[in-house]
Order: C-alpha cells, then sequence, then structure tokens
C-alpha cells in the first residue's frame, strides 16, 4: 500500500486497522465473537473513511468524511472500552485505547483546522 510520505492519519488508521483485524483474530480464538464483530466494523471503517476524505470533491466533503472517520473512531473506542468491564476475553486493551485516542485526537485537529478555513 502506498501513502503520501507526510499524511499522519492515513498511515496511523491503516496500522490502526491492521491492529484491529489481529484483534479480532485473537478474540475469534478465544471465542468471542459478538464485540469482536464490532470492533472490526467500526475499527477498519476509520481507514476507509479517510481514504474517501483524500479524493473529497470539496472542502466540505473532505469535513464531512473525516467526521464519519472521527465518530467510527469513538464508537471503536466505546466497544474496546467494554472488554474490560465484560471480560469475555484476556487481552490487554490498554494499547488499542491509547492508539484510538490518538486517532481521535489527529482528526478532530484536523475537522477543526479545516473548517476554520472554510
Amino acid at each position: 500500500m502506498s501513502f503520501k510520505q507526510d499524511n499522519l492519519i492515513q498511515i496511523k488508521t491503516f496500522e490502526f486497522a491492521l491492529r484491529i483485524i489481529k484483534l479480532y483474530t485473537e478474540c475469534k480464538s478465544q471465542n468471542e465473537f459478538i464485540l469482536s464483530k464490532q470492533i472490526l466494523r467500526s475499527g477498519t471503517s476509520i481507514g476507509a473513511n479517510v481514504e474517501e476524505a483524500i479524493v473529497a470533491q470539496s472542502k466540505k466533503d473532505f469535513i464531512s468524511k473525516l467526521s464519519i472517520a472521527n465518530k467510527e473512531a469513538r464508537e471503536t473506542k466505546y466497544w474496546l472500552k467494554l472488554y474490560p468491564s465484560s471480560s469475555l476475553v484476556q487481552i490487554d486493551i490498554e494499547p488499542y485505547l491509547k492508539e484510538i485516542e490518538m486517532i481521535i485526537n489527529i482528526l478532530t485537529k484536523i475537522i477543526k483546522t479545516s473548517s476554520e478555513n472554510l
């Protein structure tokens, strides 16, 4: 996969999606099939929406696509936070939570800056 060298959010969301796929596989090996499917969908959707934003037809379209990516990131964070409380799997979720929080912060800053420059 080729990326623009300076597109941090594109790189971060792609790498996060790969880790989410591995998490999904690990959860399935522990016979957890409910939350992992939700996390797989929302966690991989973040990067897909970032990719759509990169080829947006307008600044408003760009902001809209990144806003959807931000919502998917927040949904992913919610699903991840359920794991420790539910005791469904024996996986350290903390690295995923730190990473998704960083992604949310980056997306929020890009959206805010883009909106101000609209």
